[in-house]
């Protein structure tokens, strides 16, 4: 009986490789379906959700601004609101992802007479992102753009981008030239480059109130850019 159970124990421990090798391969391939799924998952959390901060002042011209950002605006969300805008910000945000915030308001009728939008520092911004965002807006609002530091503070071509695009629009378009004042001016931002010390929350709020001051309380369209210029306030002709 020994002597026959020692003939089979072998031919029971072959046969069981390739299940267990099947099992292996089972469990791997549920681990890398499960991976996949949960992906998007665990991007969103370190991401993190759209977050809305309310205007605790009031600007006075009606719907308060908007402030569109992504992680960087939202140091100084509390400041931004300080001086009367609504901020909408969420960390990883992309400029594609700000137009569908302001398509979304357009649907509703909710948009203000003047958004600015602070992003760059996930993705590129091109001129086509700027001129859809003046079509969403229309000729009658004003458009802050705030140019974006990047990976380790490094502008790439982005600040240029909208520079380019403040000069061919003036009238429509205020400027908001966050590389330049870093550039300018030390302890801003953390090692990174690109997010906010104390500091630089205060220096941004600081900055966000100039696209304020084009927006007059009563007057319906935004004002020409300083210098005066053409009847459309100078430069290409709008989107």
């Amino acid at each position: 009986m020994v002597s026959s159970w020692r003939e089979r124990a072998p031919r029971s421990a072959k046969g069981a490789g390739p299940t267990r090798h099947r099992w292996i391969l089972a469990l791997w391939l549920a681990w890398a379906l499960a991976a996949v799924a949960i992906a998007p998952a665990l991007a969103e959390a370190a991401c993190g959700r759209a977050k809305r901060f309310a205007a605790s002042s009031d600007a006075g011209f009606g719907k308060p601004p908007l402030a569109i950002g992504d992680s960087v605006l939202l140091g100084a969300a509390e400041e931004a609101a300080a001086i009367g805008y609504d901020v909408d910000v969420r960390g990883c945000r992309q400029f594609a992802e700000g137009l569908e915030v302001l398509r979304r308001r357009a649907s509703r009728g909710a948009l203000p007479r003047l958004v600015v939008i602070a992003l760059g520092s996930n993705w590129s911004i091109t001129d086509a992102d700027v001129r859809e965002a003046l079509r969403i807006l229309g000729p009658r609002r004003l458009l802050g753009l705030v140019t974006p530091r990047e990976v380790r503070g490094t502008p790439l071509d982005d600040a240029a981008t909208l520079r380019g695009a403040a000069a061919r629009w003036p009238r429509r378009i205020e400027l908001v030239d966050w590389v330049a004042r870093t550039r300018r001016q030390r302890g801003l931002t953390y090692r990174d480059g690109i997010h906010l010390t104390a500091l630089g929350q205060r220096t941004l709020a600081t900055l966000l109130a100039a696209p304020l001051a084009r927006v007059a309380p009563g007057d319906q369209t935004p004002p020409p850019a300083a210098g005066g210029g053409k009847a459309n306030g100078g430069g290409a002709a709008a989107p």
